[in-house]
């Protein structure tokens, strides 16, 4: 299973749903970094480094940094879903479909 951080803006409850589904989830808000306008650079930087695919809400930014560098352990970046369980299972295909998302990025639409 993958292992995910959710940036701050990220359905808390997504995190839970994939839990469920066997993955590992650590949130900005168990890791002591919500709240405190962290630029995305370190916010994906952080996520590198543990070595955690990054799921977000806020598409177009590290779409453009993902542009400028993939060293990174993969970005999903999501658009706003009101069905919840949905999203987090279109999130598990999408891992599950591409293996690694080492350096990259793939793009979950609300479906």
């Amino acid at each position: 299973m993958a292992s995910f951080y959710t940036n701050e803006n990220f359905p808390i409850k997504i995190a839970e749903y994939l839990r469920q589904m066997g993955h590992d989830v650590l949130t900005s808000h168990e890791a002591g970094k919500a709240n405190q306008r962290i630029p995305d650079e370190e916010v994906l930087a952080f996520a590198a480094h543990s070595g955690r695919i990054l799921l977000t809400l806020n598409r177009w930014d590290f779409i453009v940094l993902h542009s400028k560098s993939t060293q990174h352990a993969g970005i999903i970046v999501c658009t706003q879903n009101p069905n919840l369980l949905q999203q987090a299972q279109q999130i598990d295909k999408a891992v599950t479909d591409a293996g690694s998302l080492q350096e990259t990025l793939i793009r979950i639409n609300r479906g």
